[in-house]
C-alpha cells in the first residue's frame, strides 16, 4: 500500500493511548486498530477530522505516502 497511516507515532508525540483516542473519537478499538496496522482501505473525512481534532494535528500529519517501486513492493 502506498498510503501509510502513522497514527503511533502521533498518539506517542501527544501521550495518548489507543483506547484514550478511541472514547475522544467515538471510533471502535477494532476501527482504529485496522487504520494502525495499514489494513484500512479507505477512511472517512468525518473520522479523519475527528482523529485530527483530538491529536491537534493536520491530515499530512497522519498520512505518508510512500512511493513504490516497479515491481510493487
Amino acid at each position: 500500500m502506498s498510503i501509510r497511516v502513522d497514527l503511533d507515532v502521533m498518539l506517542a508525540r501527544r501521550k495518548m493511548s489507543m483506547t484514550e483516542l478511541s472514547n475522544r473519537v467515538g471510533v471502535t478499538m477494532a476501527n482504529l486498530s485496522i487504520l494502525k496496522n495499514g489494513k484500512a482501505k479507505a477512511v472517512r473525512f468525518s473520522t479523519l477530522e475527528a482523529i485530527c481534532r483530538a491529536l491537534d494535528c493536520q491530515p499530512g500529519d497522519l498520512l505518508i505516502y510512500e512511493k513504490e517501486d516497479e515491481d510493487g513492493n
